[in-house]
């Protein structure tokens, strides 16, 4: 085992079908972990490139909190710009629609799906950092469809952009990049966590369950609470949940 472990410490360095370099440590998994790659093939990339993306797994509720609120944190990283990725199919989902009817245009079920990432717009925005939105493009989409996401989220302040990476490689992520480039020679990042350090643990947990999932409150089982004050009393207090 040692043998197998002795360079796991060490990024991936990869290289895409197009030619694009990569780097691939730790997992985007945020069910089960903090959801981000690594520190250190962050900041490996940091001193490859210009421009550097990562990926916060699974929602913005989830993973991108954790990435934002743990990996930024602690460290020192300050990002410049959001992308959150959204697709009108499931869009249409969330407003009621079933699987066997989502190749159709349906503007009311979108109107009603929307208000999904409407809520990651708005707690991503907590963080002082501008939002870019786009939308993985499907062939079943319609042009009225991606319509009224991209005036949706412009009225809101974020940019948008259609993805068409699945289909075209890298010439569909073409908008995208450019979106994001623009975003950052325009748009000012104001990074700063939703909670301090010296917050308790108990109301660090509350804060993410009010600001990022919208709950009207937290209610601490005894057993909770007597976990939460060990950890304090063992000087954990400080840091981030």
């Amino acid at each position: 085992m040692a043998a197998l472990l002795k360079d796991a410490l060490k990024p991936n360095l990869i290289q895409t079908l197009e030619h694009t370099g990569a780097i691939v440590h730790g997992g985007p998994f945020a069910n089960i972990a903090h959801g981000c790659n690594s520190v250190r093939a962050t900041k490996t990339a940091l001193k490859l490139a210009d421009v550097v993306v990562t990926e916060a797994g699974f929602g913005a509720d989830l993973g991108a909190e954790k990435f934002l609120d743990i990996k930024c944190r602690k460290a020192g990283l300050k990002p410049d710009a959001i992308v959150l990725v959204a697709t009108v199919r499931a869009l249409k989902y969330n407003g009621g629609v079933s699987k066997d009817q989502l190749k159709e245009e349906n503007l009311a079920a979108l109107e009603k799906g929307i208000v999904n990432p409407e809520k990651h717009i708005e707690n991503m925005m907590k963080y002082g950092v501008p939002v870019i939105v786009t939308l993985n493009s499907f062939i079943t989409d319609t042009e009225a469809e991606h319509q009224f996401v991209k005036e949706f989220c412009e009225e809101r302040g974020c940019e948008f952009a259609l993805s068409q990476v699945w289909e075209k490689g890298g010439e569909g992520g073409i908008e995208l990049a450019e979106k994001v480039l623009y975003t950052l020679e325009h748009k000012e990042s104001n990074f700063a966590p939703i909670y301090p350090d010296e917050m308790g643990l108990e109301n660090k947990i509350a804060t993410i369950a009010r600001e990022i999932y919208g709950a009207a409150g937290v209610t601490y089982a005894p057993a909770a609470l007597k976990a939460i004050r060990k950890f304090e009393e063992m000087g954990f207090g400080s840091l981030p949940v």
